[in-house]
């Protein structure tokens, strides 16, 4: 059994940073991918952010140069920090993680964080 636990979301200004944590535990050989998903209500799930295990990242057109994803490959832990946040940032952020279980890939997601942007 794997897990992913999000923390960090909250309520912030237009302009404001917070930053996201997504902590993996469980029956973890190795990570590969990680990354980030948000939903806003009435519409799909997007990518907002993923990380390989050997550090490439990549961004939606939508955060690119004000959302930055991190890893901490000791602490199993994927990072997003959020700035200059805006109204359309508002969502519910999940983690996503390609997990090694034995001898197999599994993807998992976590429960998700809630982020509101206020104008």
């Amino acid at each position: 059994q794997v897990q992913l636990v999000e923390s960090g979301g909250g309520l912030v200004q237009v302009g404001g940073s917070l930053r996201l944590s997504c902590a993996a535990s469980g029956t973890i050989s190795s990570l590969n991918s990680m990354g980030w998903y948000r939903q806003a209500p009435g519409k799909q799930r997007e990518l907002v952010a993923a990380i390989t295990s050997g550090g490439s990242t990549n961004y939606a057109d939508s955060t690119k140069g004000r959302f930055t994803i991190s890893r901490d490959r000791a602490k199993n832990t994927v990072y997003l920090q959020m700035d200059s946040l805006k109204p359309e940032d508002t969502a519910v952020y999940y983690c996503n993680a390609d997990v090694m279980v034995g001898l197999r890939f599994e993807n998992w997601w976590g429960r998700g964080t809630q982020v509101t942007v206020s104008s």
